[in-house]
């Protein structure tokens, strides 16, 4: 078995994925070009999810219970954000378009884009490929951004993106 030296912030981003596919065959180079990571990334990163336990021996189907479990009660410590200053960028957790109806907020959380159509706060993606995968899978956008509100979020924010996420990943 190999070596387990901790998740990295991209393996988040590789599982949401494959949850965002919903039961759709892939394969690494599928994930490696809408995610712009490139193909031994995805690699190691499925190798670190499965001796984390949140993927199958074969590597193709995530564990939703356990990752469900570390997305609630880990990630916020594992990958903790604390925003930045004030950029261009594409909105995020409790600025993305589906909380937005939720939670009213005078400044956005961004995620950094030169090309960003909001002004924000910024919140560093996971990866960054984050922005360009996101602008191609609006189910990926919205579990990132959630992924996001944990990161950054309020108490009732965090309350509301937890059932969102298990919707999709339970």
């Amino acid at each position: 078995m190999k070596n387990h030296n901790g998740m990295r912030p991209l393996d988040i981003v590789v599982l949401m994925k494959i949850i965002a596919l919903n039961d759709e065959p892939w394969q690494y180079r599928d994930l490696s070009s809408t995610l712009f990571i490139s193909v031994s990334e995805i690699s190691a990163s499925l190798n670190r999810s499965m001796v984390a336990g949140l993927v199958d021996k074969e590597k193709k189907k995530v564990r939703r219970n356990a990752l469900m479990e570390f997305i609630q009660y880990g990630l916020h410590y594992v990958f903790p954000q604390v925003p930045g200053p004030i950029v261009n960028g594409m909105k995020t957790a409790h600025s993305h378009p589906f909380y937005k109806q939720h939670f009213s907020s005078d400044l956005p959380y961004v995620w950094p884009a030169v090309d960003g159509n909001a002004r924000g706060q910024s919140v560093e993606p996971l990866h960054k490929g984050v922005v360009k995968a996101s602008l191609q899978d609006d189910i990926l956008y919205k579990l990132l951004a959630s992924i996001d509100i944990l990161r950054v979020g309020k108490v009732r924010e965090k309350n509301l993106a937890i059932e969102e996420l298990k919707k999709h990943l339970l």
